[in-house]
């Protein structure tokens, strides 16, 4: 077994937040939604070997969003440990992750179309910061602390949370 690191980006623009819009199609897997479930995650994912943090939450970004970022600081970091058996057997590289999220903003390059989107993934999605409270965004600790993550001076330890 090995531990991932990811990379997550939290991007605002004009009081929205770009999102990653996802449907489950792993059933039980998927932290305990129902198969079918629309979820949202923020853009981002595994860091390459010999690949920085920062230049993972970049090249996340352009592949999963189409977007060129900018790094503004590293802002959570937080430990993701699936108690699923199955999920362990079936996606032993996803099951023990180290999630590394930067505040990021859009640079004045154009969007392009995504080239490469998450299993789940349907697209990307704008979402008014005043409409955070009614999606539902995974993790559970990045939405309960949200606002205090883009809102902190400095780096916070989010702890770790183990999944179903």
């Amino acid at each position: 077994m090995s531990i991932r690191n990811a990379a997550k980006a939290i991007i605002v623009d004009h009081g929205k937040m770009l999102l990653n819009k996802n449907r489950n199609t792993v059933g039980d897997m998927c932290n305990g939604l129902p198969n079918g479930s629309i979820y949202y995650d923020l853009p981002g994912g595994g860091q390459n070997q010999y690949e920085t943090l920062e230049e993972a939450v970049r090249r996340e970004c352009l592949e999963e969003a189409g977007c060129i970022v900018a790094v503004e600081r590293l802002a959570a970091v937080y430990e993701e440990i699936s108690m699923n058996d199955r999920f362990r057997r079936e996606y032993p590289q996803y099951a023990h992750k180290v999630h590394f999220v930067f505040v990021c903003h859009l640079t004045d390059a154009p969007m392009t179309q995504p080239c490469e989107k998450d299993l789940d993934m349907l697209g990307s999605e704008w979402v008014g910061l005043e409409d955070m409270k009614n999606i539902p965004l995974y993790p559970r600790i990045i939405h309960e602390r949200l606002a205090t993550i883009i809102n902190s001076k400095t780096v916070l330890y989010l702890g770790s949370e183990r999944v179903p």
